[in-house]
């Protein structure tokens, strides 16, 4: 696969430009800093009032004990304990939207076939993927950066614990959210509008799940195809208490699966 790091540059450059000069781009953008405002001001940002309140204390250890997030009461910056809870969800779901068009729209306009004269078919599902998952990363470490400030407001020797806790939650945010942009990237290649895309990844998780566990119990054995769905270990790295490397390494092969795979119904796809 041969790749040429300039035109992968340059394409990655346009998925970042495109989101600021597009209608869509934009109303995402407008959606995203409305939400994380109303997150940041009413719950991050009293979210140590909320964790160390006597009518909440208890009322936590027993919801939080039943789900097995006791850890996060624990955590030294309460603001990160909220963070987390939200962003763990909340930027998978984001991706699916935002990263719906990444060349579907091409593909029904036409254009497509004359990009691919100027980048190889492998540099613009790569170029598109890298692009997209760029613009979350930054997302995400802007609003690190906000709960990070919110936590030195109310207590300044948490700066450099909320740092590097922001830092790690950051970078394991963006692992989990990895796949879900692959996986667009791959409906993308079968479908020819954004909302298709989206409606197609809806439509995985919500009847992926019930054919998997209609296949086992046919079967009556576990074939472990839950692991074809991104996202599956969020519930074993929610907790924070144990967390491990291999629970991160399903996301990265999930990842490299959805792009080859990609890849290769690219090469065979009519443009």
């Amino acid at each position: 696969m041969n790749i040429n790091l300039t035109r992968l540059s340059n394409i990655i450059i346009f998925e970042i430009v495109r989101l600021f000069k597009t209608k869509r781009g934009l109303l995402a953008l407008l959606a995203f800093a409305t939400i994380w405002f109303i997150i940041l001001y009413y719950f991050v940002g009293s979210a140590s009032a909320i964790v160390t309140s006597h009518s909440f204390e208890s009322m936590a250890q027993k919801l939080f004990g039943a789900l097995g997030l006791s850890a996060l009461l624990e955590w030294p910056v309460a603001e990160y304990a909220i963070y987390w809870l939200v962003a763990i969800y909340f930027y998978p779901s984001f991706a699916i939207l935002v990263c719906s068009d990444q060349f579907c729209s091409d593909k029904h306009r036409g254009t497509l076939r004359f990009i691919t004269l100027r980048a190889t078919r492998a540099e613009l599902v790569l170029g598109r993927y890298l692009g997209q998952l760029l613009i979350i990363a930054i997302l995400i470490l802007l609003t690190s950066i906000a709960t990070t400030i919110l936590a030195s407001v109310r207590d300044i020797t948490l700066l450099s614990e909320s740092i590097l806790l922001g830092s790690k939650l950051s970078l394991e945010i963006l692992i989990v959210v990895m796949p879900f942009i692959a996986l667009m990237s791959l409906l993308n290649t079968f479908v020819n509008s954004s909302r298709l895309a989206i409606v197609a990844a809806t439509l995985f998780f919500a009847l992926g799940p019930l054919i998997v566990a209609f296949i086992e119990y046919q079967f009556g054995q576990k074939f472990y195809l839950n692991l074809l769905f991104p996202g599956e270990q969020i519930s074993s790295v929610l907790s924070q208490s144990s967390v491990i490397a291999s629970q991160y390494l399903l996301p990265l092969i999930q990842t490299t699966v959805l792009l080859i795979t990609s890849h290769l119904i690219m090469k065979r796809t009519s443009l």
